[in-house]
């Protein structure tokens, strides 16, 4: 991780440790990147990383390691950006599987850690993907949404409530209410 990216974790970590009630437990995706951004945030809460492979980015498949310059030229690239739902990475999984993936992975970890919070930590699309299927936003339209690195977007889930209570917070969340 770069030492910008070691920064953002460092703060994400800070405003995370500083809520009201923080939370119990911190989960990553297996993937380097993602289990470094977690470290300094289970630091901070004075826990261990635990790692969920339904946290995973998205399994791009033979797409995977392309250059963004690249794929921007193939005509999937538009069926991507536009109807995410009824596409499937060569070699991958679909948009639609992995928010399934995802969302299973939150509930799951939202079941076992009932009455409190915890942190995921993720990549953007999956995170785009599960704030999508937790507002009723459909597939197709998660594209718009914009999560940053180290962004904290929170979600309430479970007890039958559905509730996303910010999304690519990136500065204090003193104002966020998680029960």
């Amino acid at each position: 991780m770069s030492d910008k990216g070691r920064d953002q974790a460092a703060r994400a970590a800070e405003r995370l440790a500083g809520l009201a009630k923080p939370p119990v437990a911190v989960y990553a995706s297996p993937l380097e990147r993602a289990v470094e951004t977690a470290k300094p945030i289970a630091a901070a809460l004075g826990c261990r990383v635990r790692v969920d492979r339904g946290l995973l980015e998205c399994d791009f498949g033979e797409w995977t390691g392309a250059r963004l310059s690249t794929l921007r030229r193939r005509r999937q690239w538009r069926t991507v950006l536009l109807q995410p739902s009824t596409f499937r990475f060569p070699g991958g999984e679909s948009f639609a599987e992995m928010q399934t993936r995802m969302v299973g992975a939150l509930d799951r970890l939202a079941d076992a850690h009932r009455g409190q919070s915890f942190v995921a930590v993720s990549h953007a699309d999956p995170i785009k993907a599960a704030v999508a299927a937790t507002a009723g936003i459909p597939l197709d339209l998660f594209q718009r949404l914009v999560v940053s690195p180290c962004s904290v977007t929170a979600l309430l889930r479970g007890e039958g409530a559905l509730n996303v209570l910010c999304v690519n917070a990136t500065a204090g969340l003193g104002e966020l209410a998680l029960s």
